[in-house]
């Protein structure tokens, strides 16, 4: 594979520095390079800098790279996505059409639409249409500069389909562009067929589910849906504990639709990162910030929802690192666009554009543990690289509902443009 060489940058945003959460005034800093330039090697970047000073250094190898000329536009890392449900079968547009009727999330749900659909129709699929139906999902991700996924099972409910939900993502991981980062999530729902004996499917989750994935190495989180009618947050925890036990990070859906101490369960077990956080406690995200839990939030589900953001600005000002992310999955978030979600992380949550995009690259990548590799542009870190038709990270974000991608890298080979 070539060399690629993309200079001239109008600006570069490399995001360098300490390769952990960015918080407070740190989800600020996005470490500029005016007319920029990066050199990929080997799939990693090998130097960065100004143009002039790459010039000096490979101006004589020029001729064995792909030179790219970037005047003109923005070049950023490679966007990370931290929580979708990107590996299901079928879809539910009839529900999009019962909630602008009335019905409410739950509502659905108990009536066995929701989680519950998406579940049937998972079950029913075999692993190949998946394969292709999540391959569809990714390419779009790529479309929009998203060069590395959290992909959550959860719309299995029994061990079956669970393990054929993350042996798909294995497969799309190796086969397909994207890093695609697998999430264990038996604890979305209790299954219908399980309705009133919700402790007996817990004891199938945490004696059967949970050993069987830890043994394949199928996943690397454990993640559980701790709300009013799924799990309390004593099931939560029980389900979590269980899966740090076998080596599997805890992950919690939490306050979504309720304050129901989700937030303050995450601080207690040591969660990576708390999803959702609607309707999360102050306490609870004081507890955040002193135990380093990384705030993964979800505006699109909210716009989708019509419910009030997640309070993203008080967070950030309160010390929590926070992440964005689409929370692609076919009732509550069908969208693949990660630069739809920044743009409405600085409308709906009040996030400047420098914190939008701090959380759509370094902290998403923190938040599923990849900040070794992807979330900034570093020498040593994969080569995931996007340019963009417009000319700084202001217009990135003030432009609305536009994919601005010109061209993307993932590991120093083009995937679009």
């Amino acid at each position: 594979m070539r060399p690629v060489w993309i200079k001239n940058a109008a600006q570069l945003v490399t995001l360098a520095g300490e390769n952990g959460p960015r918080r407070k005034e740190a989800m600020s800093d996005l470490q500029l390079i005016e007319d920029g330039s990066v050199w990929i090697e080997n799939g990693e970047v090998l130097a960065i800098g100004s143009t002039s000073e790459l010039e000096a250094a490979f101006e004589a190898r020029a001729q064995e790279a792909d030179v790219v000329d970037a005047t003109g536009r923005l070049v950023t890392p490679g966007l990370v996505d931290p929580h979708t449900h990107v590996a299901y079968g079928g879809s539910r547009e009839r529900e999009f059409e019962m909630r602008l009727e009335g019905s409410t999330y739950m509502e659905i749900m108990n009536a066995g639409g929701g989680i519950h659909a998406t579940t049937r129709m998972t079950r029913e699929a075999t692993e190949n249409e998946l394969v292709e139906q999540t391959t569809r999902r990714l390419d779009s991700f790529l479309a929009h500069g998203v060069t590395t996924v959290e992909g959550k099972s959860g719309y299995g409910l029994d061990l079956e389909t669970e393990l054929k939900q993350l042996r798909v993502m294995k497969r799309l991981n190796e086969s397909h562009p994207i890093d695609l980062v697998p999430t264990f999530m038996g604890g979305h729902a209790v299954p219908q067929e399980y309705k009133g004996r919700e402790e007996e499917y817990i004891d199938v989750l945490v004696n059967e589910m949970l050993p069987k994935v830890a043994d394949e190495g199928l996943a690397v989180f454990n993640d559980v849906f701790c709300e009013v009618g799924v799990f309390t947050p004593e099931q939560a925890e029980r389900i979590l504990i269980a899966g740090k036990e076998l080596g599997l990070i805890p992950k919690i859906h939490a306050d979504e639709i309720k304050s129901y101490g989700g937030a303050e369960l995450a601080a207690k077990v040591g969660a990576i990162s708390a999803e959702h956080l609607l309707k999360a406690s102050d306490e609870g995200v004081r507890l955040m910030a002193e135990a380093g839990v990384i705030a993964c939030l979800l505006p699109a589900t909210a716009l989708y929802l019509r419910e009030d953001a997640a309070k993203g600005r008080a967070m950030v000002d309160a010390g929590v690192a926070v992440a964005i992310s689409t929370d692609c999955n076919p009732g509550s978030s069908p969208t693949t666009s990660m630069p739809l979600v920044m743009n409405l992380a600085c409308i709906s949550m009040r996030l400047t554009p420098a914190e939008a995009l701090v959380a759509a690259t370094i902290n998403a990548a923190c938040a599923i543990n990849m900040q070794d590799k992807v979330g900034s542009l570093e020498v040593g870190k994969q080569g995931d690289v996007v340019m963009w038709n417009v000319s700084n990270y202001q217009e990135l974000q003030y432009l609305f509902g536009v994919n601005h991608v010109h061209s993307v890298w993932k590991k120093g080979l083009q995937v679009v443009g």
